[in-house]
């Protein structure tokens, strides 16, 4: 497996264990746009986010309760743009029942937020949009061919100019930067600062991590970041007013 050398041990333990989970049947999407939901916030006057479900990890120090369908709703009533679901079910506490039962409860893209390092893993449940990390995929143009075979729009995570040269020679349209390193885990927004600017107009890019307040929401956004992924700054609290607040953020670009 490429890229698992240097990474933080809880990382390499869900990579380990990933290779073991398959899917089912092919599944097939016909999916909501995630580019689309981004530019309907935009109209609205909204910060496109991503609002993601994350019960448990290996950053956080206490487990999150609530039902994530309850979580879900709250989180598109505060001004989502679309939501994250977490599948890994180790370190995480996710599963593929979980996206599916928030799938049928909202009606904006549902992102599957996972380690998917082969092909037959896209098959465990139907999400409008896949997160590949392009650190850890072998054949990362195979992956992104097959999940837009099922339908699914593939959401490519890299974290360096050189795993963007990679991603976008593997002919995928939807990037984020990752701004925590997982090889200590530790978060400098600095790093899509230095990423975005290689990132094409025509790409649909993403902010990933330690975005916790509307000031780094800005920082992003001035940054050139399309929409931003938010997981622990909406999950602790009051998941709709804290989705609202990033959201109705002023000044974003």
């Amino acid at each position: 497996m490429n890229g698992i050398e240097g990474v933080a041990p809880a990382v390499r333990s869900v990579l380990e264990r990933a290779g073991e989970r398959g899917g089912g049947e092919r599944v097939g999407v016909e999916p909501r746009s995630l580019p689309a939901a981004f530019e309907r916030a935009e109209r609205d006057g909204r910060v496109p986010v991503v609002a993601e479900i994350k019960l448990d990890s290996p950053t956080t120090t206490d487990e999150r309760t609530g039902d994530p369908v309850t979580l879900a709703e709250e989180m598109v009533a505060g001004g989502a743009a679309a939501v994250s679901v977490l599948t890994e079910p180790e370190q995480f506490g996710g599963s593929a029942a979980t996206l599916r039962r928030v799938r049928e409860a909202v009606d904006v893209p549902v992102l599957r937020k996972d380690f998917l390092l082969s092909e037959s893993q896209l098959d465990a449940v139907a999400a409008d949009v896949v997160l590949l990390i392009a650190r850890f995929v072998d054949d990362l143009p195979g992956l992104v061919t097959a999940a837009r075979d099922r339908g699914m729009q593939p959401l490519v995570e890299v974290h360096s100019r050189t795993e963007l040269e990679a991603t976008l020679a593997a002919g995928t349209d939807i990037v984020g930067v990752n701004n925590r390193d997982l090889t200590r885990l530790a978060v400098d927004l600095g790093t899509f600062e230095s990423v975005a600017p290689a990132v094409p107009d025509d790409v649909t890019l993403l902010a990933e991590s330690g975005i916790e307040t509307p000031a780094e929401v800005s920082r992003m956004r001035q940054a050139g970041a399309d929409g931003l992924l938010v997981g622990s700054a909406i999950m602790n609290g009051n998941s709709r007013e804290n989705t609202r607040q990033l959201v109705e953020t002023e000044g974003d670009r």
